[in-house]
């Protein structure tokens, strides 16, 4: 088992340092054919890759914030991260058919 951070941020890097949170490898970019069953996967990644996480038998952990308008867009602070609520919640996510 081997749990991914997924994020190109230094703020959310920064962030999960400061909360303690125990990764085993960092990456800027999800390689899908990384991922194993049992795998952890954190990060805010598109539904579509995060279904696909999940569809391989893996735990994907969403990094979520409530972000005020005015900052989408910019590079956060893990103490901005701070001030926007920033979370860990885990989903199970997937695709059900085509539209």
């Amino acid at each position: 088992m081997t749990t991914y951070f997924i994020s190109r941020h230094p703020g959310a890097i920064t962030w999960a340092e400061q909360q303690g949170i125990k990764v085993d490898q960092r990456i800027t970019h999800l390689d899908i054919n990384l991922i194993e069953s049992g795998d952890i996967v954190i990060g805010s990644l598109p539904v579509n890759l995060a279904a696909q996480v999940c569809g391989k038998g893996a735990t994907y952990i969403h990094l979520s914030l409530t972000l005020p308008e005015h900052w989408r867009g910019l590079e956060l602070s893990a103490a901005q991260m701070v001030e926007c609520g920033a979370r860990l919640e885990r989903y199970e996510i997937r695709m059900t058919d085509h539209a």
